[in-house]
């Protein structure tokens, strides 16, 4: 079975030799421009096509080079990507039924079967986590009023806190995580604390941090909520895709009691970007995202059984995102994709081991999703920024950074199932190689 999904990643090759083109921004930024010549030209040219992906191909960070490992931006799947392909060619906008009929209907199947997953009654596709958050705290404010207050930990997705500036809610109230999940008691304390009946207020919790893919307590937190009349948004967007996963689907308990959940299938779905969900539980909550345009959704039409779509988004103009993940549900199923999750998981798992069997490199913590934290041991903040950014210039390996302990951390993020024992192996090589002694 792994073999067969994994065969399902191979969208490309590693020719270039490293997952990053070499020699920095300004190098990178010559060789595009020498590429692009003059952007608007007299005269067309026919090789552009060729010309310019072949240039951005060579100056892209390659997602299937198992040592491009900073982020939550995975190799796509070949399906996927076909399907993206498929939709961008025929081209229809969900913003009304006459340019879209049949990627309405399959967005709306598709999207009602995901948060069945999640115990929720329907969700809205966005572009992502910081679309759905946004979302959410939309939603909150049209049922709970304007003065509604997100209570947050400060582990949090930096979106939300911006949501709630973008929406003119009151300041956000930030909840210390000293280690690195918010804390029942601390939020039991500060819902307790709020200015006003408890019910205006709005927590928010993650399901995969982005720094270390920690998991908040969940029922704990739901169950503080529920005492308090707070309402509840759980960004799961890196750990939503547990949801697929046998093994690992009950570190998500918990998660169908929140009002809403942010997904992205792009990041433990391996989606060509953008796939990111909004789920509610409530689905008279969206009767806040109404809009009528006569040109869009005519009241006769809609009364007449024309779909009404505008109310499925903030955005009018929308691409069918929904296809891609259809395909990728329907080819792989459930069975593929908790493959793929448990896969990463336990790369994270032996990256950790070989980390921690190495005198020179100090492991943060075992990785609670597939994020790994580690350093070189005794060096100063400055030198682990230095290795990192050597890394990057040279192309050689793609790290991320983070903050823990008061530290500075380089990150490594597996979302590569073809990242073997060698890989992980070689990445540490480079990361002692290049640490100043």
């Amino acid at each position: 079975m792994l073999d067969t999904v994994l065969d399902a990643l191979r969208t490309g090759t590693r020719a270039r030799g490293g997952p990053l083109p070499a020699g920095g921004p300004d190098a990178v930024a010559a060789r595009t421009r020498a590429a692009l010549g003059d952007v608007l030209p007299d005269h067309g040219d026919p090789r552009a096509l060729h010309t310019l992906v072949t240039a951005l191909a060579a100056g892209s960070a390659d997602p299937a080079d198992p040592l491009c490992a900073a982020h939550l931006h995975g190799p796509p799947l070949a399906v996927s990507a076909a399907a993206d392909l498929a939709a961008s060619v025929l081209n229809p906008s969900l913003d009304s039924w006459d340019q879209a009929p049949a990627a309405s209907a399959l967005e709306a199947l598709v999207t009602h079967a995901l948060a069945r997953e999640a115990g929720h009654a329907d969700a809205l596709v966005t572009t992502g986590a910081t679309e759905s958050n946004h979302l959410a705290l939309l939603l909150a404010r049209e049922t709970r009023g304007p003065a509604t207050r997100l209570v947050h930990g400060a582990n949090a997705h930096h979106s939300l806190p911006r949501a709630a500036w973008l929406l003119g809610l009151p300041d956000p109230v930030p909840v210390p995580t000293p280690a690195g999940t918010l804390d029942p008691a601390a939020l039991d304390n500060t819902l307790a604390r709020l200015p006003g009946p408890g019910h205006t207020a709005i927590v928010a919790a993650t399901a995969g941090t982005t720094d270390a893919g920690l998991i908040d307590p969940l029922p704990d937190i739901a169950d503080i909520c529920a005492r308090h009349g707070a309402r509840l948004h759980i960004d799961a967007a890196y750990g939503g895709g547990l949801l697929f996963s046998d093994r690992h689907r009950a570190r998500l308990t918990g998660l169908d009691r929140a009002h809403t959940i942010a997904l992205d299938l792009h990041k433990l779905g391996w989606q060509p970007i953008a796939a990111g969900l909004l789920t509610v539980r409530d689905p008279t909550d969206l009767t806040a995202l109404r809009q009528r345009a006569d040109y869009l959704n005519a009241d006769d039409d809609t009364d007449a059984g024309l779909p009404d779509l505008l109310g499925r988004s903030l955005r009018t103009t929308r691409r069918p995102d929904i296809l891609k993940i259809a395909v990728t549900l329907k080819t792989l199923g459930r069975t593929g994709l908790g493959t793929l999750v448990d896969h990463v998981q336990a790369r994270a798992q032996d990256l950790a081991r070989l980390v921690d069997a190495r005198p020179a490199l100090d492991l943060y913590a075992p990785p609670p999703l597939s994020t790994v934290l580690f350093r070189p041991a005794g060096a100063p903040d400055p030198a682990v920024a230095a290795v990192r950014r050597t890394l990057l210039t040279e192309g050689r390996a793609v790290l991320g950074r983070a903050r823990a302990d008061g530290r500075l951390w380089l990150k490594a993020t597996l979302l590569n199932p073809h990242a073997g024992p060698g890989d992980l192996t070689a990445l540490l090589d480079l990361v002692e190689g290049h640490t100043p002694r």
